[in-house]
């Protein structure tokens, strides 16, 4: 197994984490995932494990089995089950305790539920975009009208406060349209995106990015199943696809699912700044932003970031972009 089961990451790795079962047993495992934090016996199989798993998630109650070649906390779980379309419920305070420590080493056990649309958690959607990028955003946003009722565009342009904007399928002054100067700030741009919210999350996307309507429609469950276990910021897997290839840099998580009193910090490849830490956040397997590249804009991209924030432009990720996808 190259990529995870659970999350797809490349991430594998030696590992000396443990679970305790419910009988008391002790079980070591070689291996897990540094992304999502599964764990794995060595010479495990990807697809014994992935059936065993849906079979394991389509339960009522999700007990842990001793003898599977895999392994999961509670905190993982959860992720593992925004994969199906569900989401899960600590059975006691013992439960509810760890999903504010992960990888405690309690084997999980947990009750399932599908996640649907009868969670009401409302979400404002947040775009970032340049002037020349205004069309292609507003004709993208009819898609969305069945999950979101507040949109804003930021443009990266002269100050302007926010004005409404017709766009079919929303009612009057649902969608915004305001301006600021980027400034070489990703961090203060997406923040001043943050504040301009009327709910209290905000999912944020950028002019060369898409979200499917069917992944939207769930994020309002999503919201609530995080405001259950008071998480602040939820990653989604984004698709790089460079001139319609699906790039090697996968799943490429980005949280950009907030509440929207969450801050981002540093200048490029800004990330959410949470008090409580990464315990605070999780990552959603339920669907993901796709991410549409040139081969000349991702050759730029580093350098300029480079230039911008020196020493943070990851100019090592221009290759792994630019490969195809492995499995």
């Amino acid at each position: 197994m190259r990529r995870c089961f659970v999350c797809g990451a490349d991430m594998l790795a030696p590992s000396e984490r443990h679970l305790i079962y419910p009988d008391g047993r002790r079980r070591l495992f070689p291996l897990a995932c540094a992304s999502c934090g599964v764990l794995l016996e060595g010479g495990a199989d990807a697809s014994r494990c992935r059936a065993h798993l849906a079979e394991a998630l389509a339960a009522k109650t999700f007990v842990s089995d001793p003898d599977a070649p895999y392994g999961l906390d509670l905190y993982t779980l959860r992720t593992a089950a925004t994969g199906l379309g569900r989401g899960i419920r600590p059975l006691d305070a013992e439960g509810s305790a760890a999903l504010h420590h992960p990888h405690d080493g309690q084997a999980a056990r947990a009750v399932l539920y599908a996640l649907d649309r009868s969670d009401k958690c409302p979400v404002s959607l947040g775009l970032l975009c340049r002037p020349s990028e205004v069309d292609a955003v507003l004709a993208s946003l009819p898609a969305q009208a069945g999950w979101t009722d507040d949109i804003t565009i930021l443009l990266d342009s002269d100050i302007t406060p926010p004005g409404a904007v017709s766009v079919a399928g929303f009612p009057a002054g649902a969608v915004r349209m305001a301006s600021r100067p980027l400034e070489g700030d990703f961090a203060a741009q997406r923040n001043a995106l943050q504040a301009l919210a009327r709910h209290a999350w905000v999912l944020q996307l950028d002019a060369d990015e898409t979200l499917d309507a069917a992944t939207g429609h769930l994020l309002p469950a999503l919201v609530a199943l995080a405001e259950a276990g008071a998480v602040r910021s939820i990653g989604l897997a984004r698709f790089n696809r460079v001139d319609g290839v699906l790039s090697n840099v996968y799943p490429d998580v980005q949280y950009r699912l907030n509440r929207n009193d969450v801050r981002y910090a540093g200048r490029v490849h800004e990330r959410p700044q949470l008090a409580g830490g990464w315990p605070e956040s999780f990552i959603s397997l339920h669907g993901g932003i796709e991410h549409r590249l040139s081969r000349a804009h991702v050759a730029a991209r580093s350098r300029r970031y480079e230039a911008l924030d020196p020493g943070r432009g990851r100019p090592e990720e221009e290759d792994a972009l630019l490969m195809p996808h492995r499995d």
